[in-house]
């Protein structure tokens, strides 16, 4: 009889647990697998594994076979197991030894070509071709009833080809320099030209030895890492040969039970501790299984990737899936599929090295840039693919090219991608040119509804240069507002762009906002709705904007600014009185991103990989007496971004910002760090839309700083199913913020409050409930407390559009 010992709470297979029958023990494999032969069924079956409650199971002689779920001991205080002393001795030698066994570390240069490729399929001999039949409720009258195909669709159509798959040969160097992959060819069915967006995914590590593994583009703690004995836990299974070498076979799982962490086995070599094979599995939402084998190389006493093979299956979830971000959306064609064919689907993802070199000459450029993706990689022939060796070919393989590429041509796929990015970013492209969305209405206290027009010409116009431009007319104010912004592009390689703006157009007062910022698609802008302190200005401005420093984007620019301020407000410097000024102003700001990866394309940079921490840096300089400017002033202004992301969908973020401001800064210049609440009796009254990274409870105009530092941290939880199609997506947020205000006296005319005690608040968001909208809740607490108790309290809307690119 065969059967299986899993975990009852998370379905996750214990491994090596013990089972006693007839006076004999065996054990589970490392895949909690067991074969057992019954001869007398009045005899009991113990299961005990540490951490678990011992389980006694009465068997049938001739049960085809047995699944064996055991409940954890949530009564024991100690529930860590630990690593017996001779293979903890094993593994830590593996850990000092990584700099000798690891290519990166151990070898000169190296260079291959790595074949790789990727398919979403499902096998077919696992889906029923069974033609349910469904009973549907009528409003009046009896049930009517349908025939269900579906699963019978299903399964003829992955008996003739795959749903999906792409493929890539690329070269992989190493010198002192670093690593990097150029890309040389390339080919993905259903396009002419593939995503740059999947060339650039890490779905799963090339090397075993860095401190953290990357899995579908999380990082994942490695069990040989530094810290990898603190959080695993080893046992030596028996020793085999690999290649006429002894290894160790080593099963490795977390030290605490009902974790999802990596587990799996460890192939290492008895003499130099390096890692000869290895099996890692990841069990939950997702099931991930991972494989890796290694060639050993005499004359340097190396073992050298040999192959990788990734699986990526539906675990233990009753949601849909979207695999990386949902880069790869299926024809519809596919909906509809029940439950028994949908769990079949599989990613897989298989790479094999081939012309290996090692420790001859190797250069390349820019270290920096991990990919470089040249035009001509694009755009190889049939008979080249037909003639690499590695390229195993199928008869659903050839089909699925024939089949996807024809479904691209009459579905018109790849433009509905071009068109997907511009929506995601923000733009309607309509002929030359795509129309900003953002500009078409907004609403604020000042100008009332404001209606305008505004977008960028595209390269169905030219790629060489491009014209910005945007009109709009507030209802409220009766006024027209514009502006016009030409550019020309200087190198396409770096993005390296110049222009020349002009623009009369409103602004908040004390607004902090980095020339490098990314943009972000926003239907609306929830905090300016409430905002009622703005000022015109009158700008004429030149600036360059590049990406010519690796992992970078810079900006510079200089200005020149007519100010006038829309509320009651007078800045007196030296005796002197403005209620309007002028300001002729440098400005650099830097976007430095060094742990990101990037990748070089026939179009420009890409981030490919957007790893954290993110530093933001920016100078602001305004010169007097240059071209009629009123005041000397510097500001400076840093942001720090971090985020931690985990593989059961949960996120952790924190920012860190501040900015300082020296000289004569009038206030609409200095920082009000985004407040965003009504100053109104009731709690109901105040309730509006909750911002991005704003303060919920703080009212504007509350506080201004010229110098002050922020801080917020976020954990994200992954969506907790209520009710049907209720899901919402649960955050726990805490902001604080100190600042000082020099020369407050030169402010006349407007009221405010300094935070040299800080400001607190914490609170919970509830967001995407129901059609994208959400609520959140926010406490004011500390030195900077209101006296009204409901005072401290904020209740928001929140609404996130999820456009499903």
């Amino acid at each position: 009889m065969k059967g299986q010992v899993i975990d009852y709470d998370t379905t996750v297979p214990i491994a090596f647990a013990k089972i006693t029958y007839d006076n004999k023990t065996i054990a589970t494999d490392w895949e909690g697998k067991f074969t057992l032969e019954i001869k007398d069924n009045n005899k009991p079956i113990l299961f005990s594994y540490k951490g678990y409650y011992d389980k006694t199971h009465y068997i049938t002689v001739g049960a085809p076979f047995l699944l064996i779920k055991m409940v954890n001991d949530n009564t024991l205080k100690e529930k860590e197991i630990y690593s017996e002393s001779q293979v903890n001795a094993i593994i830590k030698k593996v850990i000092e030894n990584k700099p000798k066994n690891q290519p990166e570390k151990a070898l000169q240069t190296f260079e291959y070509k790595n074949y790789e490729h990727l398919l979403v399929s499902a096998n077919p001999d696992s889906v029923s071709s069974k033609i349910d039949t469904v009973y549907k409720k009528r409003l009046f009258g009896r049930n009517t009833m349908k025939l269900d195909s579906t699963n019978y669709k299903f399964k003829k159509l992955i008996q003739q080809q795959h749903l999906y798959q792409t493929e890539k040969v690329n070269l992989i160097q190493h010198n002192e320099k670093g690593t990097k992959e150029t890309l040389i060819a390339t080919r993905m069915a259903g396009f002419k030209k593939p995503l740059y967006e999947y060339l650039g995914l890490n779905l799963v590590s090339y090397s075993l030895y860095d401190n953290q593994l990357d899995i579908l583009e999380t990082p994942v703690r490695n069990p040989i890492s530094n810290y990898g004995r603190k959080l695993f836990v080893f046992k030596i299974i028996d020793t085999m040969k690999i290649e006429n070498r002894t290894v160790y076979r080593i099963y490795f799982q977390p030290k605490k039970l009902n974790s999802d962490r990596l587990r799996g086995l460890l192939y290492v070599d008895a003499e130099n501790f390096g890692i000869a094979q290895a099996f890692f599995r990841i069990y939950g939402i997702i099931n991930i299984n991972a494989t890796y084998t290694f060639n050993y190389l005499k004359e340097h006493q190396l073992w050298f990737p040999e192959k990788r093979k990734f699986t990526v299956v539906k675990g233990n979830n009753s949601e849909d899936l979207n695999i990386f971000g949902g880069t790869i959306k299926f024809n519809s064609s596919l909906e509809g599929i029940q439950k028994n064919a949908s769990d079949q689907l599989y990613l897989k993802l298989e790479s094999t090295p081939y012309d290996i070199e090692i420790n001859k000459p190797v250069s390349f450029k820019i270290p920096s840039i991990k990919i470089d993706v040249p035009e001509a990689s694009m755009s190889k022939p049939d008979s080249y693919w037909k003639s690499l060796k590695k390229d195993t070919l199928d008869t659903r393989k050839i089909r699925t090219y024939a089949n996807l590429d024809s479904l691209s041509v009459a579905e018109n796929i790849e433009g509905k991608i071009i068109f997907g990015r511009k929506i995601f970013n923000g733009y309607l492209p309509i002929s030359i040119i795509d129309l900003d969305l953002k500009t078409l209405i907004k609403y604020n206290n000042y100008e009332g509804f404001r209606f305008g027009i505004g977008g960028v010409t595209n390269n169905k116009l030219s790629e060489n240069y491009k014209v910005s431009f945007n009109v709009a007319y507030g209802l409220k104010d009766d006024k027209f507002k514009f502006g016009i912004s030409p550019s020309y592009l200087l190198n396409k390689e770096t993005n390296t762009w110049i222009s020349a703006s002009y623009a009369d157009d409103l602004s908040e007062i004390g607004q902090i906002q980095f020339a490098t910022q990314p943009r972000r698609f926003k239907i609306y802008d929830p905090r300016p709705i409430n905002i009622s302190t703005f000022y015109n200005y009158k700008t004429f401005s030149s600036f360059i904007e590049s990406k010519y420093v690796p992992k970078t984007d810079i900006y510079f620019g200089i200005s020149r600014s007519e100010i006038l301020p829309l509320f009651n407000y007078n800045y007196v410097v030296d005796g002197n009185s403005y209620t309007n000024f002028n300001l002729t102003t440098v400005q650099f700001s830097i976007q430095w991103n060094p742990f990101s990866g990037y990748m070089q394309t026939p179009t420009g940079r890409l981030e490919i990989e957007k790893k954290f921490p993110k530093f933001a840096f920016q100078v602001t300089k305004s010169f007097d007496n240059i071209l009629g400017s009123d005041f000397d002033f510097t500001k400076v202004d840093l942001k720090i971004t971090h985020e931690i992301p985990y593989l059961n969908g949960q996120n952790t973020s924190f920012i860190l910002q501040s900015g300082m401001a020296f000289g004569d800064t009038p206030l609409t210049h200095l920082y009000s760090i985004a407040p965003n609440n009504l100053n109104r009796e009731t709690l109901f009254k105040r309730i509006t839309f909750a911002g991005k990274n704003s303060f919920e409870t703080m009212f504007f105009n509350e506080f201004f700083s010229s110098r002050y530092v922020a801080f917020h941290a976020r954990h994200t939880f992954d969506k907790v199913k209520i009710a049907y199609k209720i899901k919402p997506v649960i955050s726990v947020v805490t902001r604080m913020a100190w600042g000082e205000m020099d020369h407050p006296s030169q402010h006349v005319g407007f009221g405010y409050k300094t935070m040299e005690k800080g400001f607190f608040e914490s609170g919970v968001e509830a967001n995407q409930i129901f059609k994208g909208f959400g609520l959140t809740f926010f406490m004011r607490y500390g030195p900077n407390a209101l006296p009204r108790f409901e005072d401290n309290f904020a209740l928001k809307l929140s609404y996130v559009l999820d456009l499903g690119f």
